[in-house]
Order: C-alpha cells, then sequence, then structure tokens
C-alpha cells in the first residue's frame, strides 16, 4: 500500500518535507502539538474553574453583544495565552463562548499564531 505523499513543514519560511505538522527541525518549537491537553494546563484545577466561571457568566459574550442570548459552553481567553501561566489564570482575560462563536474565534485568531525570533 503506498504511502501518503510528504507535506511542507507549516513552520514559517521552513520548506523541508514532513508526515506530520512541522519537520524535526521546527518540532520542538511548537510545544503545543506534542503536549496533551492537561500536560499545557488544561486540567482538573481548570475544569473546575470553567464550570465555576460558567455559572457565574451563564451567557455567550458574543452572541450578548449582537442581541442574542445563547448559553455559553466554553470558557475562553481573550488574549492568546501561548503558555504563559500568569495570563492562563487571569480572570479578566476570560469569556464565556458559546461552542459556536468559540470555533469562530478560535480559527480565526488563534490557528494563525505569531512568532517572535530571537
Amino acid at each position: 500500500m503506498p504511502y501518503r505523499p510528504k507535506k511542507p513543514c507549516r513552520h514559517p519560511g521552513c520548506a523541508n518535507l514532513t508526515d506530520g505538522r512541522y519537520c524535526e527541525e521546527h518540532i520542538s518549537c511548537h510545544p503545543e502539538v506534542t503536549r496533551s491537553a492537561s500536560k499545557r494546563g488544561y486540567g482538573s484545577k481548570w475544569r473546575t474553574s470553567c464550570k465555576a466561571y460558567l455559572r457565574e457568566h451563564p451567557l455567550c459574550e458574543i452572541c450578548k453583544r449582537n442581541g442574542k442570548y445563547v448559553q455559553a459552553t466554553v470558557v475562553d481567553h481573550i488574549k492568546p495565552h501561548r503558555g504563559d501561566n500568569k495570563l492562563f489564570w487571569d480572570k479578566s482575560n476570560w469569556q464565556s463562548l458559546c461552542k459556536n462563536c468559540h470555533d469562530k474565534k478560535t480559527g480565526r485568531f488563534d490557528s494563525k499564531p505569531t512568532y517572535s525570533y530571537i
């Protein structure tokens, strides 16, 4: 059975071919790909905090701004934390969203991270 063709590495400016998202040279630059959700901070403490936050803020913020009242199911980080633990737990950076709005926001803003090169 034939193998799938290799694709270019998704790291900006890299043309190496790979079977996954990133080549061996750049996989270490993207820990979000290799770490599980619990290792990224979304463990039992996060789930408990989310449930409490959703009880306090039960409506989707984006839908509410548009005049609709939809139950929120997800706690979203307004500014992506990118591993910053202080920003991750800062409740002023949280907002409650319905799944539809969260998926749209995440797809639009969080799926194309910006990188700083040293």
